[in-house]
């Protein structure tokens, strides 16, 4: 055979013709795409997998005291025992007392704190010097401004992540010292939004210490609706049933999907007993002015009363269900003690997780959760169960 011919079908056999050529390029170029997709596809499924056994983890924070209230921290893994609907749970993490929080410090800014803005920034100051230097801290504040709008007064939400997660004292303090605002309270949008935030913080200890009225606008507004035919303030009370508020359970269920304890800082400015004070400092009495007269102007209205005990209901419900303490600031002198407190008890916490033993459906029912300590005279508290969704 001629050489010329020899190469040329050589040629012709290891190169093809150019649209030949193409083909050959194409599928040599999907081939390696499959190969190299295989790995991130087994990636994909290990991270979804992983997603899937981190989110039917319940996780606990959980204070251990002895019968005279003093923390005990020297526990260990094999100290405690967990219980759902009373059946024994096999513990899958355990962090001591010692390990740092991921935290959001959520300021109120509406118009009720003007009055002692300087007192609450520098008490938010000590408790940030109190916390773990390994803790991050995320500063939010909230309000809600009344802003005209094509000639309609509107509410327009402000929630303000004045610095993200951090250590940094410096940043932390810098941030606290900006927040501003002035005008209603939305709460429970604001806790649903440091919620959010705590997401993105993994598997760490995590909480939230929200320093309020708990007079929420929006639920001001669905209790008043709800207690406007009582006559008396114990039927406006008993007309509206707080805990079943759906602002509320929204952000319980988020808190119990990640196990976030929440502390609420109640603020004297939402003591219904404030506000008939407050009504009587506003009062000028005519001379001689009858004491049932008096008593019936600064006296709250039914749908006064039955808003600023349940609104207190509400926070004390927000820390009940996450684990948490309610903490009443009865006089502003307190504010920067309580603070201290609220970060001397977190230092305090142990976290456990479990996965729900068994093939239990996750039917929104209700589990309850119990703790129990091998040493009989210590005293185990945690959030008391959480709902199945």
């Amino acid at each position: 055979m001629p050489r010329a011919i020899s190469e040329a079908m050589t040629h012709q056999y290891f190169f093809p013709r150019p649209l030949s050529r193409k083909i050959f390029c194409a599928l040599v170029a999907l081939a390696l795409c499959v190969l190299a997709s295989m790995p991130a596809r087994a990636q994909q499924q290990d991270d979804d997998e992983r997603v899937t056994v981190e989110s039917n983890l319940i996780r606990l924070n959980v204070g251990v005291a002895d019968s005279r209230g003093r923390a005990v921290t020297n526990l260990t893994r094999g100290d405690f025992a967990v219980f759902e609907d009373g059946v024994p749970q096999t513990i899958l993490n355990f962090e001591t007392t010692e390990q740092p929080f991921s935290l959001v410090l959520l300021l109120d800014m509406s118009g009720s704190t003007l009055s002692f803005r300087t007192q609450l920034k520098q008490a938010a100051m000590r408790f940030i010097d109190a916390l773990s230097p390994a803790d991050r801290v995320s500063v939010v504040s909230f309000w809600t401004e009344m802003k005209e709008q094509k000639r309609t007064v509107k509410p327009v939400d402000h929630i303000e992540t004045l610095t993200d997660f951090t250590s940094s004292r410096t940043q932390i303090a810098f941030a606290i010292e900006r927040a501003r605002g002035g005008g209603d309270t939305n709460l429970y949008k604001a806790l649903r939004h440091a919620l959010g935030a705590l997401r993105h913080e993994g598997t760490r200890r995590k909480a939230i210490v929200v320093l309020t009225d708990g007079i929420d606008s929006d639920v001001r507004k669905e209790d008043r609706a709800a207690s406007m035919a009582a006559k008396t303030a114990d039927e406006a009370i008993s007309s509206i049933k707080p805990d079943a508020n759906a602002m509320l359970s929204a952000v319980l269920n988020a808190a119990d999907a990640q196990g976030v304890t929440i502390y609420p800082l109640a603020l004297p400015s939402g003591d219904l007993k404030r506000l008939a004070d407050r009504a009587t400092l506003s009062i000028t009495p005519n001379k001689g002015t009858p004491p049932e007269d008096m008593k019936r102007l600064t006296e709250p209205t039914p749908q006064q009363a039955a808003i600023y005990a349940s609104a207190r209901a509400r926070l004390d419900t927000l820390a009940a269900r996450t684990g948490g303490r309610l903490h009443e600031i009865n006089r502003l002198e307190d504010m920067a003690r309580i603070y201290a407190e609220v970060a001397a008890e977190m230092r305090t916490l142990y976290t456990i997780a479990y996965q729900s033993a068994g093939s239990r459906p996750r039917d929104g029912q209700w589990r309850a959760i119990q703790i129990q300590v091998a040493r009989p005279e210590l005293i185990a508290r945690t959030r008391p169960g959480y709902f199945a969704r």
